[in-house]
């Protein structure tokens, strides 16, 4: 079991940028696809971003796409996401989460699913708002 704290959200201003970064410890981060997920006020969770366990496979949810990039550090234990142009809707609780039995790989599009994650983190706050 892996144990994730999430760090670097912030209140930033519309069309600005945040790097969100993810510390793992425990036994088998390398082992684990790891993804990024996020909750808005009075909306459900849902997967933003996830990584396969070599940091060679990405996905991402289609709102996203070409201004958000995850990547890894499997030295360091470490899993980021950088946010650019940020957007009011990007506004949210971002947690971070690592895969469990019932995550298949990226390709299958588990990755983006919530109950593809068994070890969660306790959130980092973003707030985008001029």
């Amino acid at each position: 079991q892996l144990h994730l704290v999430e760090s670097g959200g912030d209140l930033v201003q519309p069309g600005g940028s945040l790097r969100l970064s993810c510390a793992a410890s425990g036994l088998g981060f390398v082992y684990h696809a790891m993804g990024w997920f996020r909750q808005a006020p009075g909306k459900e969770r849902e997967g933003v971003a996830c990584i396969d366990s070599s940091g060679e496979r990405t996905d991402y949810i289609s709102s996203v796409w070409g201004r958000f990039t995850i990547s890894r550090d499997n030295a360091k234990d470490t899993v980021y996401l950088q946010m650019n142009n940020l957007k009011p809707e990007d506004t949210g609780v971002y947690y971070c989460a690592a895969e469990g039995a019932r995550y298949t790989g990226i390709h299958t599009g588990s990755g983006l699913r919530e109950t593809s994650y068994r070890d969660w983190g306790q959130g980092t706050q973003v707030t985008v708002s001029s």
